[in-house]
């Protein structure tokens, strides 16, 4: 008996990954092998960087924060170890956007913790 293949479901698979890579570059978005391995590839990608995005985005609320601190008169390192001893725990993202939208706040929060 010969072999049975379904060519439906093949068809569709291979479909559906080279749907997937149009507007890339050259064969990567229709030859069947490197479109798949660069689809597979930016899986990977995609997985490294929704935690690079962060590990990012806590850097910049760090700069943000340190340079509010900084025209109040501390440093990052010593508002922080201010909040935590005064027992304020708020979030650096908050504590960020405080420092970039609502300066009163943060200066307040300040105060309170000098």
């Amino acid at each position: 008996m010969p072999r049975s293949v379904n060519h439906v479901a093949s068809r569709a698979k291979r479909k559906k990954i080279l749907k997937l890579t149009r507007g890339y570059y050259g064969a990567r978005k229709n030859v069947w092998t490197v479109a798949k391995n660069t689809w597979e590839k930016g899986l990977t990608y995609a997985f490294r960087d929704r935690r690079n995005k962060k590990r990012n985005f806590r850097a910049l609320w760090i700069q943000r924060i340190n340079a509010a601190a900084r025209l109040e008169g501390l440093s990052y390192s010593q508002l922080m170890g201010k909040l935590h001893k005064a027992d304020i725990e708020i979030s650096r993202k908050v504590l960020a956007d405080l420092a970039v939208n609502n300066p009163v706040a943060f200066k307040a929060i300040v105060d309170k913790v000098k």
